[in-house]
């Protein structure tokens, strides 16, 4: 594994970064291997299934432990579910793979530490009204908007950690 996910998990366990990004640690209370194999098992079965429809825009990795597979380590609260990707010798230098929720896949190209920074600086970067519905804001007064955004129930999510 990358040795900044490992100095990760060292330092925090397992837990959810900013209420979204959820980071599973191997000997944690949640462990990571058993939840891997369980998601790389889905994955995989969806992958045939997608792959036997001659569809693979979606799905174009295979999952561990096939050689080279994707590696799970955590999902967040929008549905997506992240990987590392296995792509040199040297795990440093492994990119990260967000299947996105029915969308198909990402990938980023930094280490894991530089996709937790650009996930959470995504949280903060939304206009004061992020998250609520746009049909709810003609039945909203601005008062209870700024109750809202000042629970911090919509708008910037502030960066933190919290362990489980």
């Amino acid at each position: 594994m990358p040795s900044d996910f490992k100095t990760f998990l060292n330092a925090y366990g397992s837990g959810v970064i900013s209420g979204e990004l959820v980071v599973f640690h191997p000997r944690g209370s949640s462990p990571l291997l058993e939840r891997m194999r369980k998601t790389h098992q889905a994955f995989t079965e969806h992958r045939n299934r997608t792959l036997d429809r001659g569809n693979s825009e979606h799905v174009p990795y295979h999952f561990h432990p096939e050689a080279g597979g994707l590696i799970s380590w955590g999902y967040d609260h929008s549905g997506d579910e992240h990987f590392f990707l296995p792509c040199d010798p040297d795990p440093d230098r492994w990119k990260i793979v967000t299947m996105v929720h029915e969308e198909g896949c990402e990938t980023f190209d930094g280490p894991f530490s530089s996709f937790v920074l650009a996930f959470v600086h995504r949280l903060l970067d939304v206009d004061r009204y992020h998250g609520i519905e746009p049909e709810a804001l003609e039945f909203l007064e601005p008062e209870d908007l700024e109750e809202l955004a000042a629970a911090g129930e919509i708008g910037p999510v502030q960066p933190s950690f919290e362990p489980f």
